[in-house]
Order: structure tokens, then C-alpha cells, then sequence
């Protein structure tokens, strides 16, 4: 349970000194195991403000019916000052009515921990390795890598508000054949920047202009030493310059969307020390990898397929649905066999591991997974693995998809984006649909000033937050805490959907789902602009009340916490909340 203020939290505890008054009183057998019982907001609204399974739970080893418990512990929760009423539902459900002064008391508590209302310690001691974009450092980034870049990082940020210790790492893929293809595309663009007409880029090699500027980097430096020399003297050297000026333009473009990663590990490095070799031993040792063929693919034959011996990792212990290898036979290791050393260098310096990855990528999730389930088998621990799998996005403008060649090298980068619409905006959109469902981006639509806009629905709702404390401030009206009593039902109803936040918090994290708390907000924003619409036909109704200063500062300190939670939960995402628009 979080060690920090959620008000879920206290009501589970106050349940909780019910139930142990219970056990004293013999109604309970002593040493009773709540580890079930659980305290949450009914799905119906209608049914109260919290509910509690604890009676379903307990009755059998009470050795009573789940309704007679109930009415047990409704007998005692009737009694608290906190609880307007408790009634029983169903066949043993306790439904909580919570009386006003608990919400007003929230109301200071969010003025009380600011920025840190929400935060919980629910993951500490716990490392979190998230890895997450690792795209190919073939080129800068475009809104293939986007999504998923933003998921993983408001991801990372959101377990760090929830207690856990987190390392953003970035896997460079630097040691497979795209990075030749790079290295001999720069190559062409060192020649052509000594003055050679290369003509058409060849077809394999990548032809973006992208390369012009690090083909003129390595002219100036090298001059013509290069231009006619055999691929063997060079290709090592440009190899290492290309992916180096890749990764610089990456993190340039990761930068514009307010992403920085803790840790770049190198494939080709990985590879040089040795890893993939450490991690074949290691797994010969516990039996996990062995030498055998393959079974024939599909519709082949044995006049057509040669079966070869090759080292298999046995997957199929681990759910798989055939052994993988792990080395080609040429013996250079398997994309499955460096991914899996590369795991397993991961796990060493982290209690649990997220990656996040292409949905192009589903094919390799469960090899992956029982890689990790072999490694900590292996160590006789748990090592917690997740996969998110992350859709495309499709571009598009004014409702027409945007056209994008890769033979002629021109694509809409993440750059050209950003700059377009802005970061809050890219980050928000990313957010508003689960990562495992299509979506469509619209340069005209992310930019509408209305609700169907989310990002603009919920900076909208700061904005006037804002807008409402400056224009009340300039009158010389000020939050007024101690004028809360004053607050009615409809402003209550605002207080008990902030008062969501932190159980919203450590539910994403727990999920491992950043996109909760963008959900979230939106419905927060909803009901804010709600209660602000009905003060355009009840002036009573506003925030600011001319002929009465006491109403008048309750309502400010309202909305001055609505949106301190509004802030918290955009700056979880990396947004911005703004101060007007």
C-alpha cells in the first residue's frame, strides 16, 4: 500500500482497524488474511463515493454469510464522523457515503502536497529498466518512431512518480547489415562532396539528403584518401562516423519532443565484449541451449532444404511453439541470440524490464519473453518482463493521408512535426488511445480549438483556471480555505473526481499504461468546463460572485487544486499546462 496521501489509502486503513476491532470482538477468527479485501470507487457513481468486497471476502473464514458480516461491519463504519452512510448491496458489497467535510479535507490536502499530490511510493526499491525508441540509427526520426517514443517516456516518468527507480535506456542497433548500407551511403555522399557526379542513388542504399552533410564532414577531414580505396579500408571508419552523426540527430530529435534517455547501449559494442558468448555459456549450463536442426519450413523438402546443426535455445519450455536459434550457420549471431544477451545484460542491473516496441515486432514477444523466464529461472528470482506493442500512426491532412516515399528518401520526420504543431501537442495526441490501437494524426485536428480536441480540452481547462485566479486576484479576491463549508454539491462533485488522481497514478503505473491519466484528465477538464458553463446563465453560479467574497474564495481555492491536479497529471505526460491560450 502507498505510504503517501491518497484518500482510498486512509479509508482502506480505517476498514481495515474495523475489521481487527472485529476479530477482538470474536465476530472474526484471529489472524484473519485480508489480503483480498479491497477499497475502490463503485462502477456506478449513483452507488456512493467508495465500496468495499471486504465481507464477500472474509465471510467463509468467519463461517457466517457474506450479508450477516456486512451488517457487522456497517454497524461500525456507521459510527465514524467520516462516513455519511454505509449501506449493504448485493449479496454482502458495502457501498461508502462519504460526508463533506472529507472532501474539503482533500481540498487542503492537494493545497498541502502540490506538485507531490498524486506521488506514491508503491514501486520502492524496485529498479524499472524501460527501454523504449531504439530505432535504427540509419536516419533521423520520423512518426513511425514517434508513438511509441512518447509512450515509453511518459511511461518512465510516471513509474518515477509512483516510487520506482527507472533507467531509460535506448538499445543502438549498430551491428547488423543496415549499418553497412549506411556506411557505403555516406560514402557515396563523401565522393559526391569531392566533386564526383554520383547520379541516382543506387537502389539499397539510402538516399536521403540527410547524408549530404556528414559525406562534406568526412571530404573536409579525409580529403580524396577514400574516394577510390577498396571497402575494406574504409568501411569500418565511415560505419562508426555514421552511426555517431545518427545518433546525435536522433537525440536532437528526441530532445524537441522533451525526451532524454539515461542509458545508450551499443549492439556492435555488446558483441565486442563478448556478451552473446557469456550469455551461450550460461545457458548451456542450465540446459537451455543445445545443439540440433531445425524442423524443414513449411512446404519444403529435403531435396530443397538443407538441415543444418545449429545452437537452439529451448523455448518451447517456456511457451514458445518451437526451439529458436541462436547463431546462423555462419556463426554469427542471430538477432533472437544478441537480443537475448542483451536481456540478459539488462536484467543485471534491474528488478523488472518494460520494452516498448513496434507492433511490426509481435512475432518476437513470446521468444523474448521466454528468454527472460529461462534467465530468471536461471538465478532462482523474478524478473518481471512486460512487452508493449505499439501501433503506426497514419499521418494525415485535412482528412487525406499524407504521401510519403521511401524510394526517393522524403518521409515527414518527427522534427518536421514538432515544429509544426508543437511538442504538447505530439505528446497528448500519442496519449489519447491505447498504444495497441490504430491511429490517425491530423495537422488540422490536433490544432482545433474545441472538445473534441483533447489536448486543447485540457490545457483549455488550466488556462482558465488561471485566467479566473488573475482576474480575481486583480479585483483583490483571494483563495479562501476557510470558507470551504460553503462549497455545494455540483463543487463537491469536481473535489471527488480529483480526488481520483492518486488511485489513477499508481493504476496506470501498475498497468504499466500512461495513457490512463491522459483519460483521465480529459474527463477531469469535461467536468471543470461543465461547472464553469453553468455560471453563462446563473451568474450564482460562477467562480467569481461579486456581492459574496466568502463564496467567491472558496471557489478559487477549488479550482486553484483542480488545477494543480491538472498540472500534475500533464507534467506526468511532458506537457505543458499553460497559463492562457
Amino acid at each position: 500500500m502507498s505510504e503517501v496521501h491518497t484518500l482510498h489509502a486512509a479509508f482502506a486503513a480505517r476498514i481495515a482497524a474495523v475489521l481487527s476491532a472485529l476479530e477482538m470482538e470474536g465476530a472474526l477468527p484471529a489472524g484473519v488474511s485480508t489480503a483480498n479485501v479491497t477499497v475502490e470507487p463503485p462502477r456506478d457513481p449513483s452507488h456512493g463515493d467508495l465500496a468495499t468486497n471486504a465481507a464477500m471476502v472474509l465471510a467463509k473464514q468467519a463461517a457466517t454469510n457474506p450479508r450477516a458480516l456486512a451488517e457487522k461491519i456497517v454497524e461500525h463504519l456507521n459510527r465514524e464522523p467520516s462516513v455519511e452512510s454505509a449501506e449493504i448491496a448485493g449479496p454482502g458489497f458495502i457501498n461508502l457515503r462519504l460526508a463533506d467535510s472529507v472532501w474539503r479535507e482533500e481540498l487542503a490536502a492537494i493545497a498541502a502536497l502540490g506538485p507531490d499530490y498524486g506521488r506514491s511510493k508503491m514501486g520502492r526499491g524496485t529498479r524499472v529498466n524501460v527501454e523504449y525508441v531504439s530505432a535504427n540509427p540509419t536516419g533521423p526520426m520520423h512518426m513511425g518512431h514517434c508513438r511509441g517514443a512518447v509512450v515509453g517516456d511518459a511511461l518512465a516518468t510516471l513509474l518515477e512518480y509512483a516510487g520506482h527507480d527507472v533507467i531509460r535506456e535506448y538499445y543502438v542497433n549498430d551491428a547488423g547489415g543496415q549499418v553497412d548500407v549506411l556506411a557505403r551511403s555516406v560514402h557515396l555522399r563523401y565522393r559526391e562532396a569531392l566533386g564526383e557526379d554520383i547520379g541516382a542513388i543506387p537502389e539499397g542504399l539510402y538516399p536521403g539528403d540527410y547524408l549530404v552533410q556528414i559525406g562534406k564532414v568526412l571530404a573536409a577531414e579525409y580529403g580524396d584518401r577514400f574516394a577510390a580505396a577498396p571497402e575494406s579500408d574504409w568501411l569500418e571508419l565511415f560505419r562508426k562516423r555514421a552511426v555517431h552523426a545518427m545518433m546525435d540527430m536522433i537525440r536532437a530529435d528526441l530532445a524537441l519532443l522533451g525526451i532524454e534517455h539515461d542509458v545508450f547501449s551499443s549492439e556492435a559494442e555488446l558483441q565486442a565484449a563478448g556478451k552473446p558468448e557469456e550469455a551461450e555459456k550460461w545457458l548451456r549450463a542450465h540446459d537451455l541451449v543445445y545443439d540440433g536442426q531445425l524442423e524443414a519450413p513449411k512446404g519444403k523438402t529435403i531435396d530443397d532444404w538443407e538441415p543444418v546443426e545449429l545452437p537452439l535455445f529451448r523455448a518451447t519450455r517456456f511457451g514458445d511453439d518451437q526451439d529458436r536459434p541462436i547463431k546462423k550457420s555462419d556463426g554469427k549471431w542471430t538477432y533472437f541470440g544478441a537480443d537475448l544477451a542483451y536481456h540478459m545484460q539488462k536484467a543485471e542491473t534491474a528488478d523488472a524490464l518494460i520494452d516498448i516496441w513496434g507492433a511490426d515486432h509481435a512475432g518476437t514477444v513470446k521468444r523474448i519473453k521466454a528468454a527472460v523466464a529461462a534467465l530468471a529461472q536461471g538465478e532462482g528470482k523474478e524478473i518481471p518482463f512486460d512487452v508493449k506493442l505499439v501501433q503506426m500512426v497514419q499521418l494525415m491532412r485535412g482528412g487525406e493521408p499524407v504521401k510519403m516515399s521511401k524510394r526517393s528518401g522524403t518521409f515527414v520526420t518527427l522534427a518536421d512535426v514538432v515544429r509544426e504543431v508543437g511538442k504538447d501537442v505530439v505528446r497528448f495526441t500519442m496519449l489519447t488511445r491505447k498504444p495497441e490501437a490504430q491511429m490517425e494524426f491530423d495537422f488540422a485536428k490536433v490544432v482545433e480549438a474545441s472538445k473534441d480536441n483533447p489536448v486543447f480540452y485540457v490545457q483549455y481547462a488550466h488556462a482558465r483556471i488561471s485566467s479566473t485566479l488573475r482576474k480575481a486576484a486583480g479585483e483583490g479576491l483571494k483563495p479562501d480555505p476557510a470558507a470551504l463549508n460553503r462549497l455545494g454539491d455540483e463543487e463537491i462533485a469536481l473535489v471527488r473526481l480529483a480526488a481520483q488522481f492518486p488511485r489513477i497514478v499508481e493504476a496506470a503505473a501498475s498497468a504499466r499504461e500512461p495513457h490512463r491519466i491522459a483519460f483521465y484528465l480529459y474527463d477531469l477538464a469535461a467536468a471543470l468546463h461543465a461547472f464553469w458553463n453553468l455560471g453563462n446563465d446563473e451568474p450564482e453560479k460562477r467562480f467569481i460572485v461579486a456581492h459574496d467574497s466568502a463564496l467567491t474564495g472558496a471557489r478559487l481555492f477549488l479550482a486553484r487544486q483542480i488545477g494543480q491536479v491538472v498540472h500534475n497529471g500533464l507534467a506526468l505526460l511532458g506537457v505543458q499546462a499553460v497559463e492562457e491560450m
